[in-house]
């Protein structure tokens, strides 16, 4: 199947010649780090103007491989609640970005959780923001679309050992690329307080202690699940470092310090 754009010109722009110039700014090298292969990566999904410029820095650090699997939010309602599409392509303003599908199938094998399912990825954005800065940064790329809905801690485990795996037995080096913003409509201070306290348990790799704090302190994280999943894959292949790269909210740019969200960019090797 073709999976059409469905917040181009909202999210980011739909010329391509303006989207590729906000990618490059937001994702300039930073001449004194050189790019380094990464097990994984956690960055936004909110509109460019407000979290671009923290997943553009995530992705300037990281040397990218031909395949990745790209795990992401399912905001709404609507389809399953762990789902993923295994055929076709993702069309943006920049062209169309195929699926691999034999890492799909594989993945699919190994997690019989996830179920086949177009409609919880036709209107959802936090992947589809992510695909223009791949098309820019890392021509030819190959990816798996897996959205997570709100489910319990040991489905989410079931998935992240299956992504583990998955990638352990890979015969090429496959990114796991984790999508998620962090508190959300709280004034600044409380936000960046909450967001200190997930934070800690993503640069120490604890899923578990990630999980609880957010649901016992009410952290809105939207992304819980995918960075759950993946820093308990994370554990099954052995990382030990994780950086954070960029944190900001969105008073930085709005400068409405009243109700704001958290962004973090992060990379784990």
């Amino acid at each position: 199947m073709l999976r059409l754009p469905a917040v181009a010109g909202r999210f980011y722009p739909s010329n391509p010649q303006e989207l590729t110039s906000l990618i490059r700014e937001y994702s300039r090298p930073d001449p004194e780090r050189e790019a380094i292969s990464v097990k994984a990566c956690l960055v936004p999904h909110a509109g460019y103007r407000y979290s671009g410029h923290v997943a553009g820095a995530v992705y300037a650090r990281v040397a990218w491989p031909r395949k990745i699997i790209v795990l992401g939010v399912r905001h709404y309602p609507r389809g399953e609640p762990a789902a993923i599409l295994s055929d076709g392509a993702w069309r943006t303003p920049l062209g169309d970005a195929p699926i691999d599908e034999g890492l799909a199938a594989e993945l699919r094998g190994e997690c019989p959780l996830l179920r086949e399912d177009s409609v919880a990825h036709s209107t959802e954005h936090s992947l589809e923001v992510q695909l223009p800065f791949l098309q820019v940064l890392a021509p030819g790329f190959w990816f798996v679309p897996v959205a997570l809905g709100t489910v319990e801690f040991e489905s989410l485990v079931s998935v992240g050992e299956a992504l583990g795996r998955v990638l352990s037995k890979a015969k090429e080096s496959v990114l796991l690329l984790t999508t998620s913003d962090l508190n959300h409509y709280e004034d600044d201070a409380t936000t960046r307080n909450k967001d200190r306290k997930a934070i800690d348990h993503l640069l120490a790799l604890d899923a578990r202690g990630l999980y609880d704090t957010c649901r016992n302190e009410e952290i809105s994280m939207c992304g819980l699940g995918p960075a759950v999943a993946m820093l308990t894959a994370l554990n099954a292949l052995g990382a030990k470092n994780a950086e954070l790269v960029k944190y900001a909210t969105s008073a930085d740019v709005s400068l409405d310090r009243s109700q704001v969200v958290g962004y973090a960019g992060m990379i784990f090797s």
